[in-house]
């Protein structure tokens, strides 16, 4: 069920470059309006979630929802803390495309840049714009399953100025090898938070490339308590891990930083 929380922004945004538009699901704490009396300058850090269909809604989902807005409700209840989610539909004719910066021999060009750069020229700005957010890259993270967790991973390090957190759930590394050079290549900065999850029934392939992008961040010298992979007993390949995650992976992401 969808909570009063969430709104679907009254127009659709335009990926000029790919020449589509896109829905966007918005979640706001439960504070966010009754805070407007006591504090009228409290703002939220965001999180960008792709396949926002997905998120919040069993009508609008695809073999069921995440349940993003009851999880965060419950944190913000419990733990008092509370983010922004920002949910960017996808579509399931270009997801492969739109969701891998590199090409695929199968599966065709690549799209993951003109992606990422809506989300981050467009979307993002009109965020900040009309709804009180903390905009600066600390209190910005990107998350995603599947191949979201692949373009949430792609992102983090492409765009170090705008995200500081990913959070890469069952990622799809099989899709381009592209992924470990170019990792190698654009390093993350060092304060970026990067949770990876997978389900120990996902299959010996995701396990195998999740272990060796461990080993090559390691190797690379990204500090270890700013990466967290976490394999799940028993996990699948489905939303049900994924929701089952999510809040123990906006805990992590948004726990007070280390200092360097």
């Amino acid at each position: 069920t969808v909570t009063d929380n969430v709104q679907v922004l009254p127009y659709q945004f335009v990926i000029t470059e790919l020449d589509r538009q896109r829905t966007i699901r918005l979640y706001l704490p439960l504070s966010y309006h009754n805070s407007l009396e006591n504090y009228p300058t409290k703002s939220y850090p965001v999180v960008y979630m792709h396949d926002g269909q997905n998120l919040f809604d069993d009508m609008t989902a695809i073999n069921g929802e995440w349940g993003v807005d009851e999880s965060l409700n419950l944190l913000a209840d419990k733990q008092d803390l509370e983010v922004i989610v920002v949910g960017i539909d996808s579509n399931q004719d270009f997801r492969m495309n739109e969701f891998s910066p590199w090409e695929n021999k199968r599966f065709g060009n690549a799209q993951g840049k003109q992606y990422m750069d809506f989300i981050v020229d467009v979307v993002k700005p009109y965020i900040d714009t009309n709804f009180r957010t903390k905009a600066d890259r600390l209190n910005t993270a990107i998350m995603g399953s599947d191949m979201g967790g692949l373009i949430s991973h792609y992102a983090i390090h492409a765009y170090p100025n705008v995200f500081s957190k990913a959070g890469i759930f069952s990622p799809s590394y099989w899709y381009s090898q592209d992924v470990f050079s170019f990792t190698q290549l654009k390093k993350a900065q060092l304060d970026a938070r990067l949770y990876v999850m997978y389900g120990d029934k996902e299959g010996n392939g995701m396990i195998a490339d999740t272990n060796n992008m461990q080993r090559q961040l390691r190797q690379q010298g990204h500090p270890r308590q700013n990466t967290l992979f976490k394999r799940v007993p028993n996990g699948e390949h489905n939303k049900q891990l994924w929701r089952s995650e999510f809040t123990d992976a906006v805990k992590w992401l948004f726990q007070q930083q280390p200092a360097f």
